[in-house]
């Protein structure tokens, strides 16, 4: 039974390596490829955020149907990013405190905003850390849920193991591979 416990945190953590993979491409290359990154050619956009809830409400108040629909892949989509980095977090570590690894995610979410200002790759947004640790939150309480539902550690792990298999992988991999963003 050893053995199939090794197999299958490796394989976990190897569609967690791939979801950071995938993360880096959304959240950093997904406007700008590698090569442009650094080209002095390349004409900068930086936009900061630093009003909470700002660009949400903004969004909400829109008028324009094209606004609304960017506005809601926006926010969800900074929302589903991140759930599950909250997931593979607390299946991941030893601690499994809310707290501590809330705090992380909130520390790679800011360190993405203060990368993308600085190299002018994208809007830097306080909405987004809080859309992305709210995210993060949902994928520790959903792991939390599991266990509560199903009161052991292994079996949560097995039905992740299993949702990673069948979800989780393959969609990264399409979009890893198959979704053409400036890679």
């Amino acid at each position: 039974m050893k053995k199939l416990e090794r197999i299958k945190k490796v394989f976990l953590y190897g569609v967690f390596i791939c979801y950071i993979f995938l993360l880096i491409k959304i959240l950093l290359l997904s406007r700008v490829s590698i090569l442009e990154l650094f080209s002095s050619q390349r004409t900068l956009f930086r936009s900061i955020n630093l009003i909470p809830f700002h660009s949400i409400i903004e969004y909400i108040s829109g008028s324009s149907d094209n606004l609304r629909k960017f506005a809601f892949g926006n926010v969800v989509g900074n929302i589903v990013i991140f759930t599950p980095l909250g997931v593979y977090l607390i299946l991941l570590k030893k601690d499994k405190r809310v707290f501590k690894n809330l705090l992380f995610i909130f520390t790679v979410s800011l360190f993405v905003e203060i990368i993308q200002g600085l190299l002018g790759i994208g809007v830097s947004d306080i909405d987004d850390i809080i859309l992305n640790c709210l995210g993060g939150w949902i994928g520790i309480l959903g792991y939390k849920f599991l266990v509560f539902i199903l009161r052991d550690e292994k079996k949560v792990n097995t039905v992740i193991a299993i949702l990673s298999a069948i979800i989780g992988l393959p969609v990264i991999l399409y979009l890893l591979f198959m979704v053409k963003m400036r890679f």
